[in-house]
């Protein structure tokens, strides 16, 4: 029988870098009083639990062990940060088949469960492991997200904000299709404070736009393959942008936030799951959101789109 969800319970299946980081960073946040952890190798859990929870008395009260599945039956959100780590000079997409099969031991079980929260995917590539979740699971639509470009979209309004010299929270742009090498930079709708970006770049004595829109660009692209050749992973970003996803959903805040969900038609986008911007609040997606688009951002959408529809179609994700 289905457990119903505990507002205040969160649960992270991988304990790894992001798993870890993810851990601390919503311990930090005080939104959940109990953490599960769940991870194959049991001791390096119970190992994060406890290095985590001497945090404590700096922080809030919380509950956080080593756990189960059954401890994740009744979580408001199970997080799944497991999978191989990409690896210098390998892209998000080369990670696939390897972590479709370690998905097909972690979906079913939190599916036999009946899960009625909400699952989120982290693992890379997020956008098709999110549509492979979403299969394996038979969860609803709206109940199954992943964290997208939110990252890729901090990590563009920070470039663009040390570029302008402005404060990154003033800064509104996003990324948007796949979290990876087809990623778009919707600059179409970039502005500081309501002003367009070309403009604003005007005022700070910035004329060269095409040149400085497509280095920043790429510094956005290329910011984990720099990250990953210095340090060997990513992880602090990532955890800060899924503790916001989760301040979405506990809060119920509504927020617009480019995560991965399946595509039911916006911009002509039809089944596929790609980063694009939603409403997210309690229940998950709450409704989709068409931005505009430029006609050389749209066709690159859908290129994106194109890319990963190739790859889902050649997934087995039939279970042993």
């Amino acid at each position: 029988m289905a457990k119903a969800a505990n507002n205040r319970k969160v649960a992270i299946v991988g304990c790894g870098f992001v798993g870890s980081a993810t851990a601390f960073a919503l311990m930090q946040s005080e939104l959940f009083t109990e953490m599960a952890l769940i991870d194959v190798d049991r001791d390096r859990a119970e190992g994060e639990a406890l290095d985590i929870a001497h945090g404590m008395p700096f922080a809030g009260p919380m509950n956080i062990y080593a756990g189960d599945y059954d401890d994740a039956a009744d979580a408001a959100i199970i997080i799944v940060t497991a999978g191989a780590n990409q690896q210098p000079g390998e892209t998000r997409l080369d990670l696939v088949h390897k972590n479709v099969r370690i998905f097909k031991s972690i979906i079913p079980e939190i599916a036999r469960r009946d899960y009625q929260g909400i699952l989120l995917v982290v693992s890379n590539p997020v956008d098709i492991l999110t549509h492979v979740a979403l299969k394996l699971s038979g969860m609803p639509e709206n109940r199954v997200i992943g964290s997208g470009t939110v990252l890729d979209t901090a990590r563009f309004k920070y470039i663009l904000g040390e570029h302008l010299g402005v404060d990154p929270r003033n800064v509104h742009a996003r990324i948007i299709g796949e979290h990876g090498d087809s990623e778009i930079a919707a600059w179409s709708t970039a502005n500081v404070s309501g002003i367009p970006v070309n403009d604003f770049c005007e005022l700070r004595g910035h004329f060269d736009h095409d040149e400085s829109m497509q280095r920043i660009a790429e510094d956005v692209k290329n910011s984990a393959y720099e990250i990953i050749a210095k340090k060997k992973a990513t992880y602090y970003g990532i955890a800060m942008s899924v503790k916001r996803i989760c301040e979405a959903i506990v809060r119920d805040e509504k927020p617009i936030l480019p995560v991965s969900n399946f595509q039911h038609g916006v911009h002509d986008l039809h089944d596929v799951v790609l980063s694009m911007p939603a409403v997210v609040g309690k229940d998950g997606i709450e409704y989709q959101v068409p931005c505009p688009l430029s006609d050389d951002e749209l066709a690159r959408l859908h290129a994106s789109a194109k890319t990963l529809q190739g790859i889902i179609g050649g997934l087995d994700l039939n279970l042993d």
